[in-house]
C-alpha cells in the first residue's frame, strides 16, 4: 500500500481540505455530539479532527506517520494527538464513543482486521468512508494526456480485496464484524489551487507522485504540460472544481 512518510507538509497543503468534505455527511449520521467523544483513526493533519473538537466532541487524533502528526499538533495544538497504526490502536476495549476512520480503509493491508479494531476501541458507533471515485480520476487523465504508461496500482491480497462501491464496503464490514450498517454515497465538489495540487505530486502525496517520480526529465516536463492543460481547460476563477463521491457507513452502537 502507500508509504506516507513525509508527506504531513504537503497533504496539509493539499488534499487534507479535499478529505474533510465529508464531515456533512459523517455529522448527520452520528448526530449531535451533547458531550460525547470520538477517536479520529489515520488523522493525518488533524484538519477533520478540529472540525469534529468544533461541533463539540471530546477528540483524540491517532495517527502512524511521523510528519502528519507534526502538522496537527503544530496547526491544532488544542487537539490531543497520538501515535498509533490500524489494526493494533494503543487504546483499552470500549474506550470512545465513536470510532472514525476517513479514507483510511482503502489504504491498509488488511482492511477487515482494521475495521473489527475500530469495533474493539468503540463502545458506539464506528463510522467510516472509502472513495467510490477518488482524485485519481484527475491524474488518470493528466497521464493519458502526456501519454505516459501509468504504473500499475498496487493491490491487496486476494482474500483481502472487495468491490469499491456501497455494496461492496458494507459486504466488508459486516465480515469484520460490523452490524446495523448504514451506508450512503456522498458527492461534493473540491475547489482546488491548481499550485496545491501540483505541490502534492511533488510532495509524493497524490496518485500521480509515484509515476511522476520514477519518469525522466522530458517525460516529467511533458507530464506538468499535460497537468497544465487540463486546469486551464477547467479552471474557475483561479481554482478548480473537481467532484468527488465518498461511501460512508456507519454502524449502531452496540
Amino acid at each position: 500500500m502507500k508509504d506516507w512518510a513525509g508527506v504531513g507538509e504537503a497533504y496539509s497543503a493539499s488534499y487534507a481540505a479535499l478529505c474533510a468534505g465529508t464531515l456533512p455527511a459523517m455529522s448527520a449520521m452520528l448526530g449531535p455530539a451533547v458531550g460525547r467523544d470520538l477517536v479520529d483513526v489515520g488523522s493525518g493533519d488533524g484538519t477533520l479532527a478540529a472540525a469534529w473538537a468544533e461541533q463539540g466532541w471530546s477528540v483524540t487524533a491517532c495517527e502512524p506517520e511521523e510528519t502528519m502528526r507534526s502538522a496537527s499538533l503544530r496547526r491544532h495544538p488544542h487537539i490531543q494527538t497520538v501515535a498509533g497504526r490500524l489494526p493494533s490502536l494503543p487504546f483499552d476495549d470500549e474506550d470512545f464513543d465513536v470510532a472514525v476512520a476517513n479514507f483510511v480503509l482503502n489504504h491498509v493491508d488488511s482492511p477487515r482486521s482494521a475495521a473489527a479494531e475500530l469495533r474493539r476501541v468503540s463502545r458506539g458507533a464506528v463510522i467510516a468512508s472509502i472513495w467510490t471515485r477518488s482524485p485519481s480520476w484527475l491524474w488518470a487523465e493528466v497521464t493519458e494526456r502526456a501519454g505516459v504508461v501509468p504504473l500499475a496500482g498496487g493491490r491487496l491480497a486476494p482474500e483481502e480485496e472487495f468491490e469499491r462501491t456501497p455494496e461492496g464496503f458494507e459486504g466488508m464490514l459486516r465480515e469484520a464484524g460490523l452490524a446495523a450498517l448504514d451506508v450512503a454515497e456522498h458527492t461534493w465538489v473540491w475547489k482546488a489551487d491548481p499550485g496545491a495540487l501540483w505541490t502534492s505530486v511533488e510532495g509524493g502525496v497524490a496518485g500521480a507522485d509515484a509515476l511522476y517520480a520514477s519518469l525522466g526529465a522530458a517525460d516529467r516536463e511533458r507530464f506538468r504540460h499535460a497537468f497544465d492543460a487540463v486546469v486551464a481547460e477547467r479552471v474557475i476563477d483561479d481554482l478548480l472544481p473537481l467532484e468527488h463521491t465518498a461511501a460512508i457507513a456507519a454502524s449502531a452502537a452496540r
